[in-house]
């Protein structure tokens, strides 16, 4: 089913036509999901963003009846960014019975959390991350909306070899998340016969980045790629060019574009992010339309980046795995999952999505953004 801008109402009350029951459900019109994820912390605006670009999404669609006249809910719980607290935050919400879990962010806090849900049989929808520990081996209780950090270290090092430049460092967090676009890098690399020119680290929810300057600035790679969060990719750019380091900074998705932005200011000018959503301040494409005007009507408090797109567009998903099953009338956990496999490929508020009982990997978009050093961000 594909939303256009006239019919964003229309499409929002069709997804909300018809009525279900629940096997391990809210029995008062509620389908509750569990969302573990920083809301403290140095990584805050990745939690913060993405769950107001995900709730503006639900709260529009609940106050059109909701899917099958059930309303659905995002129950929060705050881990910082630290998967030990991650752990705990998914035992309290299981207990509670969420129906799924929704948007947890980052790799570790999930992997910490993959053992509980795949124990209980509970759906993990839409994970802010793109490792591939949670993409193989098949699980069939993951769903990811975005596209893998394999794809965008890929077209990084492909966009930073056609220009000529081949010497590339690594600067990525020690955990892992950071091992995971390491991996990425050092296998786009070898692919061209090429390995990482220098690599140096930074511990999770850390700006200590001395070391890694000391380290990185002397080997004099033409462009750095960062696998961290907002905070210490920010703390790096600064000493590194203060080394005198006059090379280019490449960024995954997950390091929060414009929780970046706001931390460099006039020093971000040419930092290249990867993105895999497409850009929030584009409205030619069908997805920021409606997102923009979901903003319009309702969402005032809600900044348009791409961390809160990103949210927004796993609600539109998961809101489309819901209407699928559905169909069937009584709504499980088992259903969901089939339903979601049913929306098979096709285009949903012209995102190309993909999902099939083999393959829970819904997209493979991505595209590079940059920085302009005045708060904004540019395709």
């Amino acid at each position: 089913m594909t939303w256009g801008r006239r019919q964003f109402s229309v499409g929002l009350g069709a997804v909300a036509l018809g009525g279900f029951q629940m096997a391990r459900a809210q029995s008062d019109g509620r389908i509750v999901l569990g969302q573990s994820a920083a809301f403290t912390g140095p990584a805050a605006q990745l939690g913060l963003q993405f769950n107001q670009g995900a709730k503006l999404f639900f709260d529009q669609l609940n106050s059109l009846g909701g899917v099958g006249k059930r309303t659905v809910e995002i129950r929060t719980l705050d881990d910082g960014y630290e998967p030990d607290r991650c752990a705990e935050n998914t035992r309290k919400l299981i207990e509670d019975e969420v129906f799924a879990l929704f948007g947890y962010i980052g790799t570790p806090t999930s992997l910490a959390a993959l053992p509980l849900f795949t124990k209980e049989k509970v759906p993990f929808f839409g994970p802010f991350t793109g490792a591939e520990a949670l993409r193989q081996p098949f699980n069939r209780l993951i769903f990811h909306v975005r596209a893998s950090y394999y794809d965008e270290t890929a077209l990084i090092v492909r966009q930073l070899t056609n220009l000529g430049l081949k010497k590339i460092a690594v600067f990525y967090q020690n955990d892992a998340y950071g091992k995971a676009g390491l991996e990425g890098v050092t296998r786009a690399l070898a692919e061209l016969k090429l390995t990482p020119t220098a690599m140096a680290t930074v511990e999770r929810n850390s700006t200590d980045v001395a070391a890694a300057v000391e380290k990185l600035v002397p080997a004099a790679p033409d462009a750095v790629v960062q696998i961290t969060a907002y905070a210490s990719a920010a703390a790096f750019v600064r000493a590194a060019r203060a080394a005198g380091f006059g090379g280019t900074f490449y960024n995954v998705s997950f390091v929060g574009t414009q929780a970046l932005a706001d931390e460099l200011g006039k020093d971000g000018a040419g930092v290249v992010v990867s993105q895999v959503v497409p850009s929030p301040y584009q409205p030619s494409r069908q997805i920021t339309r409606e997102f923009l005007e979901s903003i319009k009507k309702g969402g005032s408090k809600v900044q348009p980046n791409y961390s809160s797109m990103e949210g927004y567009l796993a609600a539109r998903v998961f809101a489309e795995g819901l209407r699928q099953a559905q169909s069937g009338g009584k709504v499980t956990r088992e259903s969901f999952i089939a339903g979601t496999e049913a929306i098979g490929t096709q285009v949903i508020s012209g995102f190309p999505v993909s999902f099939s009982a083999t393959s829970h990997a819904a997209s493979k978009f991505v595209e590079m953004s940059m920085l302009t050093g005045d708060g904004r961000v540019r395709t």
